[in-house]
């Protein structure tokens, strides 16, 4: 074959036994290469890839867009929650993840300086309307003054990358204190009306805070998470999705798994399975609590746990590729396996052996486990920790 007409070498190519592209919804062996840290080419068995500095096999493998996890506390350990994020993300699977909260107007530089631009993980941002982020012991609203709107608005607007996602609030009794969740919220909205940003918003699980009465208050393109909590604010009753919840969709509320040590719950996920009400967005709230545990606490087992409950691959896929890519604004860049999209790739592998997955109120349900095998971040490759 003459020079000119040779296929143009790669520098990475990675085959599988099942490449996955949740976008277009192929699902067969093949292979992904790798160019300057984008996608050059996907090709099946029959399609010869091209010659590469680097070449890796994964026969019973699945290889996936890189995952996006909507809800994590990505940190350096000077937050209530933060967590290395390429040491439990990014080596597990999660490319990109979302924070929630873990810095706020007066701790937001640092954050952005120490945090993501000191680590491989594509890290985006929910501003906490608390001006202190989740740095204080006892939550970021021990005093309603920290429920800062102008400092908030000051820092999205005073941002020049564009790392802000959106805004962050959660109206928890552990988040809110003594302070009133009502108004923390209206001030949650002020801030993000001025700015024309998102919310992640976190609901009031306790008595006297109706979810009838809370989600009216979130906008067209608001993230309601922990949509599966068992407690007052579970978007189940009496094995039905309620009718609140249905009406928040249809307004153009999202709503987020947000697995957290607290917030999955298998007979609601079944109920959601059943009448076809899924979540937008599948995410592991992976953070200091889950440092040590067995299994390990990652989107891949997140990802089991709700297979476990009767959601199937191909509606896991989306969910934690191109949906939460869509929602970031970054579905051009990452999610799918689209040449030209940035290098961000999973392989995972599907152990079979039954495995015992709890949830939240001590349900068990018996499946497999995915299993992260190796991770690409714009074509540089890494191995599991832990």
């Amino acid at each position: 074959m003459p020079p000119d007409t040779a296929p143009t070498a790669a520098d990475l190519v990675i085959s599988a036994g099942r490449v996955i592209d949740p976008v277009t919804g192929s699902d067969a062996p093949g292979w992904v290469s790798v160019v300057d840290g984008r996608i050059s080419g996907v090709g099946g068995l029959k399609d010869r890839p091209p010659p590469s500095g680097k070449r890796l096999d994964y026969p019973d493998g699945i290889l996936l867009p890189g995952l996006v996890d909507l809800h994590a506390h990505p940190g350096l350990g000077d937050g209530r929650y933060g967590i290395d994020p390429d040491i439990h993300m990014l080596s597990r699977g999660s490319t990109t993840v979302l924070s929630q909260g873990d810095a706020g107007a007066r701790n937001w530089e640092r954050y952005k300086e120490q945090v993501i631009g000191g680590r491989k993980t594509r890290i985006r941002m929910a501003l906490h309307l608390g001006r202190n982020g989740e740095v204080h012991p006892d939550g970021p609203f021990t005093e309603l003054e920290f429920a800062d709107v102008a400092e908030c608005i000051a820092a999205i607007e005073g941002d020049e990358s564009d790392a802000i996602w959106g805004i962050t609030v959660n109206t928890s009794i552990m988040t809110c204190g003594p302070s009133d969740p009502h108004e923390i919220l209206r001030r949650a909205i002020e801030a993000a009306e001025a700015t024309g940003n998102p919310l992640l918003f976190g609901p009031r699980r306790a008595p006297g805070w109706a979810l009838e009465d809370q989600l009216p208050l979130l906008r067209a393109g608001d993230v309601f998470t922990y949509c599966s909590d068992p407690r007052e604010t579970s978007l189940v009753r009496d094995g039905r999705i309620r009718d609140c919840a249905r009406e928040a969709r249809d307004r153009g509320i999202l709503y987020d798994l947000g697995h957290g040590t607290t917030s999955i719950n298998f007979i609601a996920i079944e109920a959601m399975v059943a009448e076809a009400f899924l979540p937008d967005t599948i995410s592991s709230d992976v953070y200091s609590a889950h440092l040590n545990l067995q299994p390990i606490h990652d989107l891949p087992l997140v990802m089991s746990k709700v297979r476990a409950a009767g959601m199937t691959e191909a509606e896991i896929w989306p969910r934690v590729t191109i949906r939460p890519a869509e929602i970031l604004g970054l579905e051009n860049e990452i999610g799918t396996l689209n040449p030209g999209s940035c290098a961000d790739l999973s392989v995972l592998r599907w152990d079979a052996t039954p495995h015992v997955h709890t949830d939240h109120a001590g349900n068990d349900r018996s499946g497999g486990i995915y299993q992260p095998v190796v991770t690409t971040r714009g074509g540089e490759t890494y191995e599991p920790i832990g």
